[in-house]
């Protein structure tokens, strides 16, 4: 099963403000534009805010800010997500919290809601009437007064605090971003429900919103590049989401699954496609949290692959097309342990590499490198590049399963650093230097991550004739 990069990129259409309402938009843009100041990049003071529109989904919200030129926002400025678990009286409670934001009336010094202003204006009259005909005395009214203002203020606040407790809130930056990759993915699960009222349609929903939920808290706890691993497997669970209730969807020939045929002993080159031997499902075959459950990796005979770990490595380029370089493969860890590869290192290899990994997680070579104090301490573990030479002429007989990568140069020489490491590229247009770090090493395993979900589709990749125990 060696498959080529696709020349596109394959990131998901990117989520777009009211997509399928898009007149919202422009009348609410519209709006901005009559009420509000729209910040541009020039010509704005230090302390000018971004007009903001609120989308409200059945997840959260999202907050767009209105760009000056009048297309629509490339990225959120903040991202909300409703806890998935949450009573009756804490949703009562999110949906006051996801309500409009409220403009607010500057009066000289003070700043406030149109509401306080409003409730200001009457209690002076309430006050005033209260005080000439019905005889109530200046130190009871003029209290109250003052205190029904103040309660106004300030009561909004006070539950908000109490409905933030349910919710998750992402401000602009590296992290929304990601949480916004995966507010696409769950979009298209949320149309997937719209149109089916299957049971595990709505699982994958329900799945994907503790996704969305879960990614939101660690991502207000953590930075994105001490997760990186966790985020990699997490965005890989959504897209098998959305593959396998798109194929759910998909009416057959039959209208029924297809079945995968029982293989025995050696596959010959020739085998059935995985594409067309899909186990429609919608429980995650990778689960990344303890709301996930395991499901049974298939029988290919004599061996038994209990999922878990790819080897990423890159090699020299070959063409098995014309225009069509590959230079890097992902292959099962347990290809390792293949008789053809060098023993015993490649178990050794195999040893080192699954060592307190997670489930579906992908390790560059680079990666063991760098956490054998740079390479020094491969000699103690194998001879790296005669493993990955056999595991290389192991893909091109077909003895095995494998993702084959043509990267371009950039994204090849990160995933062939170490997970610190920063590449510089020379850029002609300006004339200097770029530098690729970790964050765009992990938008790189992120997107193999993406390629190896569309791969697998409910099947993982066969490491080859190796015996494996039967997983628990």
């Amino acid at each position: 099963m060696t498959t080529p990069t696709p020349p596109a990129s394959g990131f998901p259409e990117p989520l777009r403000p009211f997509r399928q309402q898009p007149r919202r938009w422009n009348r609410a843009q519209a709006r901005a534009l009559r009420n509000g100041h729209i910040c541009s990049s020039a010509g704005c003071p230090d302390g000018c805010e971004p007009v903001l529109i609120r989308e409200r989904t059945g997840w959260g919200w999202i907050d767009w800010t209105v760009p000056a030129d009048g297309n629509l926002p490339q990225e959120p400025d903040r991202i909300a997500v409703f806890s998935p678990l949450a009573t009756r009286a804490q949703r009562l409670g999110l949906r006051w919290l996801a309500r409009r934001p409220t403009p607010r009336i500057r009066l000289g010094p003070l700043d406030l809601r149109p509401g306080t202003a409003a409730v200001m204006v009457l209690a002076l009259i309430a006050a005033t009437l209260a005080s000439l005909h019905g005889g109530v005395p200046l130190s009871i009214v003029l209290p109250a007064a003052a205190l029904a203002p103040l309660l106004v203020e300030h009561l909004p606040d006070v539950l908000d605090a109490r409905a933030g407790e349910s919710v998750r809130i992402l401000e602009a930056g590296p992290a929304c971003r990601y949480l916004h990759r995966l507010a696409a993915l769950h979009a298209t699960l949320t149309d997937a429900a719209a149109r089916s009222d299957q049971s595990q349609v709505r699982r994958a929903l329900q799945i994907g919103h503790h996704q969305l939920f879960d990614t939101a808290d660690l991502l207000q706890r953590r930075d994105t590049r001490s997760v990186s691993a966790v985020l990699i497997a997490r965005e890989r669970l959504m897209l098998q989401l959305v593959a396998q209730t798109a194929e759910i969807l998909t009416p057959t020939a039959d209208d029924e699954p297809s079945a995968c045929p029982e293989r025995s002993g050696r596959q010959p080159a020739g085998r059935t496609p995985p594409a067309l031997c899909h186990q429609p499902s919608v429980e995650p075959s990778v689960p990344t949290s303890p709301m996930k459950e395991e499901t049974d990796m298939p029988n290919h005979g004599s061996e038994q692959y209990t999922g878990g770990v790819y080897l990423l490595f890159a090699h020299e380029a070959y063409y098995p097309a014309h225009g069509q370089e590959i230079n890097t493969s992902l292959v099962a860890a347990a290809s390792l342990l293949h008789p053809r590869v060098r023993q015993p290192d490649g178990t050794r290899i195999h040893e080192r590499l699954t060592r307190g990994r997670r489930r579906g997680e992908i390790v560059p070579l680079a990666t063991l490198s760098h956490e054998l104090d740079g390479g020094t301490l491969w000699p103690q573990v194998g001879d790296w590049a005669a493993v990955t030479a056999d595991l290389l002429q192991l893909i091109h007989d077909r003895g095995c399963d494998a993702l084959s990568l043509g990267l371009p140069p950039i994204a090849r020489a990160l995933v062939c650093s170490g997970p610190r490491s920063e590449v510089r590229a020379y850029d002609p247009t300006t004339e200097g230097y770029r530098v690729f770090g970790p964050a765009d090493r992990i938008e790189v395993l992120v997107e193999i991550g993406k390629q190896l979900a569309r791969t697998e589709a409910g099947r993982p990749l066969w490491p080859g004739d190796v015996p494996l125990p039967h997983p628990h």
